[in-house]
This record gives C-alpha cells, structure tokens and sequence, in this order.
C-alpha cells in the first residue's frame, strides 16, 4: 500500500519547499511540514473530509487541518452538531478535541504561497490523497470542500470530471464511495455569502447520512 503521508520535509513540490523554508525563517514556532491527517481510529472512519490546503496561519501554523482559522471555526462547530466530533475545539492541535466516524485531510498537504497550489503540485500531491481513501477499510463517503478538493477527489477515484462537475450539496456514487461537495467554508465564502452556515450545515448532514445511512 502507498504512504498515506508525505515524508516530513517532503522535497516533491520545489515551491512548496521553498516556502516552507522561508516560514521556518519567518515562523519559527509553527509546524511548517506536511500537515498530517487528524482521524478518528482508522477501523471506525466512515467519511474522510478533504480539504484544500493548510493555511499559512492555522493548520501550517497548528499542525492540524482546520485549526486555527476561520474555517475550522465553521467546520468543527457543524461536526460537534452533528456529531462527528467530541470535546471543545479551541484552535490548537492539543485542545482534547476528537474526531468521531471521520477523518480529515487536505488535498494538498503543504501550505502554499497566497493559498493558492499550482495544478502540478496538487497532481502530485494526490498520490497522498489516494493512498489516504485506500487507508480506511470502512470508509463509505467523501465530504469535499471547494472545487479544487472535489476535482482531485474525483481523480483519486477514477472517475470523469465531465461526469461529476462540482455542484454545491450534490451527492455522487462513485463506485464504493459516496462524494458529496460543499463551497468551501472559509472566511471569503461565508463574508461574501457564496456559503452561509445552514448551507454547510445541511450539506455536512447529507455527507454524515451518505457515510452512515442507518441515521
């Protein structure tokens, strides 16, 4: 089976790297490496959410995806509603917050310049995504958020954008797996109203009941 993580000080993306080397300049105190996966028990995980990548001053600075912006604002608020996360998230990797049923990853596991990765670097970085969907022997669905981690996911999948354009709240069968797509939910999208929360709360409710159809 491939490595569902990137090396520590991975060399694979030369920008990336880079950058990552200037933060540690700038950032000393941040993690500045491959944000890893933050995941309920491997056996337990039916829903893997994919986001884009880390940001420069929350999961790059964390450690963990979503941890210490806005975003993981929303997105742990809505997973404690629904219950798919335990404790209380307070914007650090060692708050005691748990994840329930779920995993999370980004497509792109390393911070970019101005959030923005290249095509080339996530193409590459999907090897990662790949091996991470294969990693959950239980996983049923996959919560995309923006068109970026949803295209890629499609990719990792096998399947044709043509067939499975990006649509907000939609729900697709792919195979084994149940992709459903969400704006994603950051600062930008939620300000200008492109995503308000009842539309990310209801389309993490039709992720948890795609991944667990019994509720």
């Amino acid at each position: 089976m491939a490595n569902a993580s990137p090396p520590q000080n991975c060399p694979l993306c030369p920008r990336l790297a880079l950058f990552r080397a200037a933060n540690r300049e700038k950032f000393p105190d941040y993690f500045n490496d491959p944000v890893p996966t933050f995941s309920a028990p491997v056996s337990d995980v039916r829903l893997l959410i994919v986001g884009l990548a880390p940001g420069l001053h929350g999961a790059n600075k964390t450690g963990r995806p979503f941890t210490g912006d806005w975003a993981g604002d929303l997105l742990y608020a809505t997973l404690l509603k629904h219950g798919l996360a335990r404790g209380e998230y307070d914007e650090h990797a060692d708050d005691g917050l748990e994840l329930v049923d779920c995993a999370i990853a980004n497509a792109v596991r390393c911070v970019p310049p101005e959030n923005k990765p290249i095509p080339e670097e996530i193409k590459t970085c999907r090897q990662f995504l790949t091996a991470q969907i294969d990693a959950f022997p239980h996983l049923r669905a996959i919560f995309a958020l923006g068109k970026i981690a949803h295209d890629s996911t499609c990719k990792a999948l096998g399947a044709k954008l043509s067939a499975h354009p990006f649509i907000h709240g939609k729900r697709y069968r792919i195979g084994k797996i149940s992709l459903v797509s969400s704006y994603h939910c950051s600062r930008y999208n939620t300000n200008t109203g492109v995503l308000t929360p009842e539309m990310f709360d209801a389309a993490v409710k039709e992720a948890r009941i795609a991944a667990m159809p019994q509720i």
